[in-house]
C-alpha cells in the first residue's frame, strides 16, 4: 500500500474541501530521471510561490508520486526522504508547505522482494490519491491533480477529480506526441505550476460564486 511520508500537519480537515494533487517530478522539480542524488534535486522556477498562493487560499496541497526507483534498487529509502526533507526547506523558505506527501515505491519488475506487489498506489492507479483523501477529509469531486504525464491526467480521470496538464517536465512532449491518441484530455494545461495555480483557483471561485447563487 501507499507510503505516507510524515509531516506535521499545517491545516484542519475538520470538513471535507477541495484539494490540489501535485505530481513531483516535471511538476514541482526539474525532471531530471531518478533522483538518486540529492544534488539532482532542483525545484522549478515559480513553484514555490504558486504552492503559497494555493496555502493562502486555505486550499490543501498534496503530493503524490511514483518512486520505482526503490524497487528497482537505484537509490535507498533513507535518500528519498531526505530529497522530500530537501522539497520541504526550499518551500518554506518561501512562505509555502505541502500538506502531505504519498509515494508509491513499488514496481512489478522490482528488485527488491518487498516492493514487487501488485498495488493499488501506482499511478495512474488511484489509491495514493484515495488514501489522501481519506486521511486528511478531502473532497475529490472538487480537486485537482496536476502533473507532467499522461499518467497524472489518468489518475485524476480514476478518482474522480479535474486532470490538468503542466508543460514542464514531460509535458511538452506528452502533449505533442501522447495526448492526441488519448481518451483522456486535460481540463486545461498549463505553461508552468503558476498558470495552472491561477486557473485553479478561478476555477474554485467560479464555483463558490455559482453556490451563493443558489443558495
Amino acid at each position: 500500500m501507499a507510503e505516507l511520508v510524515p509531516l506535521s500537519m499545517t491545516a484542519s480537515f475538520s470538513s471535507l474541501r477541495p484539494a490540489v494533487f501535485l505530481d513531483r517530478d516535471g511538476t514541482i522539480n526539474e525532471q531530471m530521471g531518478y533522483i538518486n542524488h540529492i544534488s539532482r534535486f532542483q525545484i522549478l522556477p515559480g513553484v514555490a510561490e504558486a504552492i503559497r498562493k494555493l496555502n493562502e487560499a486555505r486550499i490543501p496541497v498534496v503530493v503524490v508520486t511514483n518512486q520505482s526507483g526503490l524497487a528497482r534498487g537505484y537509490f535507498p529509502p533513507d535518500l528519498l526522504v531526505t530529497v522530500h526533507d530537501k522539497m520541504v526547506s526550499l518551500l518554506a523558505e518561501h512562505g509555502a508547505h505541502v500538506d502531505g506527501i504519498y509515494i508509491c515505491p513499488h514496481h512489478p519488475e522490482a528488485k527488491r522482494e518487498e516492493y514487487r506487489v501488485a498495488c493499488n498506489c501506482r499511478k495512474p492507479k488511484p489509491g495514493l490519491v484515495l488514501q489522501a483523501a481519506e486521511e486528511l477529509g478531502l473532497d475529490l469531486a472538487q480537486s485537482f491533480v496536476v502533473g507532467d504525464r499522461w499518467s497524472d491526467l489518468k489518475t485524476a480521470v480514476n478518482c474522480g477529480a479535474t486532470p490538468v496538464l503542466v508543460l514542464t517536465g514531460y509535458g511538452r512532449g506528452d502533449a505533442q506526441y501522447i495526448g492526441p491518441t488519448q481518451e483522456v484530455q486535460p481540463a486545461f494545461i498549463g505553461d508552468d505550476l503558476a498558470a495552472v495555480v491561477q486557473w485553479i483557483l478561478g476555477k474554485i471561485k467560479a464555483r463558490k460564486e455559482m453556490k451563493g447563487k443558489e443558495i
